[in-house]
């Protein structure tokens, strides 16, 4: 009996040691897979984010369209990049945690039937221990006491026949549990370590190009877009010079510069400057001739 009650320690023992791993590797490739969808809804969101810049840059003056742009590229690669992270981490974290409910399935199987021949062993040595205690008193003939000797020596066989299979199904179930426990042991290190692994290649990338599209927006020449939109302001509300500099401050060599003459009698003046010299001399001969009728 005492080699049963060991071996009910050590069912006990694996039977935790699968529980403990059916519980919490069960949560990780939960998580894990969570974590996946959310970084592809994340791409997603991104995709749409470049898109709706690439729009706004179209909208925009020269020196922003490009700068806008670039950016959007920048971030386009940062998406492509999330991508093969995404990819990458199904492969390597999500699908080996998924393999456990398989891997777990077998090695509890393996444990029912180690249990199925346990049973079946202390079922047979309670029968033998029955037919020991039975009373001699209880024996009244010969027959009786050969019948008996019979079952026992057959109680003993199928003892000896049920401990022979359980101490072979031990021996197969500690094995096919300690090479669970290792491959346990190798595959959560392996699988974390992928998981670091990609996170950092893929962080290690996005640093690279969000640098560069933080330059991008650092070289942005806003007042070059600034002095493009002011003139574009002044042009629509028609706020120009409607003739040329020189025109508003006249100089003051020209006849229409004196203050005190009007167009009209500068105008007269040089018609009578062009008029034929005789005709002035005339003019004047005239005016002495009849200058005392005049008196």
């Amino acid at each position: 009996m005492n080699i049963v009650l060991s071996r009910d320690n050590q069912v006990r023992i694996m039977e935790n040691t699968v529980a403990n791993a059916e519980k919490y590797y069960g949560q990780f490739c939960t998580l894990m897979a969570s974590y996946v969808r959310k970084t592809a809804k994340l791409r997603d969101k991104s995709d749409l984010l470049v898109k709706q810049l690439l729009d706004y840059a179209n909208t925009e003056n020269p020196e922003l369209r490009s700068t806008m742009k670039n950016f959007a590229e920048e971030l386009a690669k940062v998406q492509d990049y999330r991508q093969a992270e995404v990819e990458r981490l199904e492969m390597k974290v999500v699908e080996p945690l998924k393999l456990y409910g398989v891997r777990l399935k077998q090695t509890r199987a393996e444990i029912k039937r180690f249990n199925s021949v346990r049973n079946n062993e202390i079922k047979q040595l309670e029968k033998l221990e029955r037919l020991r205690q039975k009373s001699p008193s209880d024996r009244h003939t010969i027959s009786q006491m050969a019948k008996d000797y019979q079952e026992k020596a057959q109680a003993e066989s199928s003892v000896h026949k049920a401990s022979v299979d359980a101490s072979r199904t031990t021996q197969q179930l500690e094995e096919t549990i300690d090479e669970f426990q290792k491959q346990k042991l190798r595959d959560i290190q392996k699988i974390f370590s992928d998981f670091v692994t990609i996170e950092m290649v893929f962080h290690a990338k996005a640093l690279e190009v969000f640098s560069s599209a933080f330059q991008t927006l650092e070289d942005y020449d806003l007042e070059k877009d600034l002095e493009d939109f002011r003139a574009k302001i002044h042009i629509a509300s028609g706020n120009y010079n409607a003739r040329p500099g020189s025109a508003l401050n006249p100089s003051p060599t020209l006849p229409w510069s004196t203050g005190s003459q009007t167009v009209q009698s500068v105008l007269q003046k040089m018609v009578l400057s062009e008029e034929d010299p005789e005709e002035n001399t005339l003019q004047d001969l005239s005016d002495t001739e009849y200058a005392p009728i005049r008196r």
